[in-house]
């Protein structure tokens, strides 16, 4: 009986009742589900980072920088909530720390209360870096924090480079008002030349002054020196003067310190007496004439009234019998009136010989009337006129004595003065002679001011003088100067797609791992009925095939339709997985057939050194030596590197090298399976009691 027809009996088995026909719906489907179901729980986990939660902490306080409010932390949070990275929550640096531990968030990202201030710094006497500050647990889940490390330097990337713009914007603007002011410095340096030639030309018209200057400060020493010897005169004489007023002060301070007291208690006893001499001035002038008219009658008068005096008093004492008591009056009263007679007498006589004295006396009496009747006016007063002379003669004497000090300081001063005169004198010559060297060195100068001028010109012509959009236009770059060109050539549209390649041919290995727990490695019937070791082993191989192909259309149909898997090459990448399949089958056969229950264990040993050499997930090359010398050897590394370029594209001569090899591995397999039916023709002690059995 033919391969062929020995796999289809081996097939149609499965028929004959229900469980087997439920093994062999498992059978199909298992590849489906290990494939597919892994595929699928992460086929896309990067489009659906937006359902991680993660605390996010704004601390910033914002800072100013040149008149304008700069809040990068609000920035930063504006811009993590419009993107689709991450479920953000806003929450305190407590509550981010509490749920970063007990799992409530993945991770967290906060921005300090100087964040700002630090980016601000930049364009200060001393930057600082803004940091911003992750807190990861792989405890929770370490994928997470493997992808925030990616996404949070995109997030340090853009702050970046937001900073450096306004920094480096503020360094174009820098460089235009470098340039207007080194524009303005040369105009200034042109204004300088012309002016540094008016100095040329007043220096050479200063040296003439000077000269004439020093003629006149020769005469000036001389002027002083007289001016000295008058002002040392005019020192003394002030000396003396405040002498004489302190003198004078010091009387009159005596005096008023005894009279004052008195005046102060006898103002109107002075007023009554003075108005008293007046009135009786004034009556003693108004009675003159009467007494010159009435004096020879009143000296007549005194006469007669003597003489009957002298006779009551002879009558009455001389020739008296009895003296009279009243005799003494008597005797006093007739000397009295005689006394008078003889006075009235001498006054008339007086008044006749003294006419002209009497006129003289009524002028006295005038003049003692006027200044009588002032003083009595002036009396209630004299108290404050004493006080307020003596306050006038001592301002007098301190006056004095600032005039005398200033005289001195005069006389000092013009003394100083005329040593000045003798140094200016001096001076001026040695001005005189550096007035001449002045001109020289201006004259140099005038000569350096213009090259200033030229160079200042040309500086300014090669600073940079930027517009708005020409500032902008370098900000940008500079900001970010180095851009990473991106060009993926066959991109994988998503992490699922990108690890299919893995999974697709782990899955076929399980599948036909199982079908030979199923199905016999070897056919019993061909066994026994003797026939050749090739047809055996192609009569265990093919039905395996058949029921890999089947699985490989029902998961790839899955991952394409249900799952979303694009392939670049479909047609393609589903003929090689039949040969794969037909690869897989093959050696799992071998393994089974040779080493018989051992050979299962094989077969899971041989999957495990598969999926750690072949690359599938990490680059070979980052994977411990042992791995790499294994990667050549083994046939999924090859089957890895093909499906990537028939799913994503790409070339092909990886793909037609994976044929060969997986041919060669093919045919190798099958040929040892049927060496190994030879051997099992043969029946020995350890296959009727084998020492281990599954």
């Amino acid at each position: 009986m033919r391969s062929p027809r020995l796999a289809a009996l081996e097939l149609r088995r499965f028929g004959r009742g229900k469980l087997p026909r439920a093994a062999l719906v498992a059978l199909l489907v298992l590849p489906l589900l290990y494939g597919a179901l892994y595929l699928w729980s992460f086929w896309d986990p990067y489009g659906r980072l937006d359902r991680i939660p993660v605390a996010l902490v704004n601390d910033d306080k914002g800072a100013a920088v040149e008149g304008k409010k700069l809040t990068a932390g609000d920035d930063i949070t504006e811009g993590l909530r419009e993107s689709d990275v991450f479920d953000w929550h806003e929450v305190s640096a407590a509550e981010a720390e509490k749920g970063v531990e007990n799992g409530t968030y993945y991770l967290s990202l906060s921005m300090p209360a100087d964040f700002s201030e630090r980016i601000a710094s930049s364009a200060g006497d001393s930057p600082e870096t803004g940091a911003l500050q992750v807190r990861t647990n792989d405890a929770n889940n370490y994928i997470v924090g493997q992808i925030s490390r990616t996404v949070f330097s995109e997030v340090r990337e853009a702050a970046s480079t937001k900073a450096s713009r306004s920094f480096l914007d503020r360094i174009f603007v820098s460089f235009s008002d470098i340039h207007g002011a080194t524009v303005k410095a040369a105009d200034g340096a042109d204004q300088l030349e012309g002016g540094i030639g008016e100095a040329e030309k007043g220096s050479k018209d200063l040296a003439d002054g000077l000269t004439d200057a020093k003629e006149g400060s020769v005469e000036l020493s001389t002027g002083l020196t007289t001016l000295n010897q008058r002002a040392g005169d005019l020192a003394d004489g002030f000396r003396r003067v405040a002498q004489g007023t302190q003198t004078l002060a010091d009387r009159v301070n005596g005096v008023e310190r005894k009279v004052g007291p008195f005046l102060a208690d006898n103002e109107k006893t002075i007023e009554d007496s003075a108005q008293l001499v007046a009135d009786g001035s004034g009556a003693i002038r108004n009675n003159l004439d009467d007494l010159v008219e009435r004096a020879p009658g009143a000296a007549k008068g005194a006469h007669t009234a003597s003489d009957a005096l002298d006779a009551i008093y002879k009558v009455r004492c001389e020739d008296a019998v009895l003296p009279d008591p009243a005799c003494s009056d008597l005797k006093k009263a007739r000397q009295s009136a005689a006394d008078v007679a003889m006075i009235a007498d001498d006054l008339n006589t007086l008044i006749a010989d003294q006419d002209g004295d009497l006129k003289r006396l009524d002028q006295h009496l005038a003049t003692l009337q006027k200044q009588s009747q002032a003083l009595a006016d002036r009396a209630p007063r004299l108290s404050e006129d004493l006080d307020d002379a003596v306050s006038r003669i001592n301002q007098l004497n301190d006056g004095a004595a600032k005039a005398a000090a200033g005289a001195k300081a005069l006389h000092a001063g013009i003394g100083s003065a005329k040593t000045g005169a003798v140094d200016l004198d001096s001076g001026v010559g040695d001005l005189k002679t550096g007035a001449y060297d002045l001109n020289g060195g201006i004259y140099q100068l005038v000569d350096g001011s213009g090259k200033l001028s030229d160079g200042l010109h040309d500086g300014a012509k090669q600073i940079p003088d930027y517009d708005k959009q020409a500032r902008d236009q370098r900000t940008e770059i500079m900001a970010d100067p180095v851009q990473l060109v991106s060009r993926d050539m066959h991109k994988a549209p998503n992490y699922g797609t990108g690890f299919a390649p893995y999974f697709i041919p782990l899955s076929l290995w399980v599948g036909a791992m199982v079908a030979y727990m199923l199905i016999s490695p070897m056919n019993r019937r061909a066994l026994a009925a003797g026939a050749s070791a090739w047809r055996i082993a192609l009569a265990g191989w093919l039905p395996v095939v058949a029921i890999g192909v089947l699985q490989t259309v029902a998961l790839m149909s899955v991952l394409h339709w249900a799952v979303g898997l694009q392939m670049a090459r479909a047609a393609g990448t589903v003929g090689f997985l039949f040969l794969v399949t037909a690869c897989f089958a093959a050696i799992v056969q071998w393994l089974n057939a040779r080493f018989g229950a051992a050979g299962r264990i094989l077969v899971l040993a041989l999957l495990m050194l598969q999926l750690t050499s072949a690359g599938g997930t990490y680059p070979v090359q980052t994977s411990p030596g042992f791995f790499n010398a294994l990667h050549p050897f083994l046939p999924m590394s090859y089957v890895v590197e093909a499906l990537r370029r028939l799913i994503t594209g790409g070339d092909l001569v990886p793909v037609w090298h994976a044929c060969v090899v997986l041919i060669a591995f093919t045919a190798g397999a099958v040929a040892l399976t049927a060496l190994s039916a030879r051997r099992r023709q043969v029946w020995t002690l350890d296959r009727l009691h084998p020492e281990l059995s599954l």
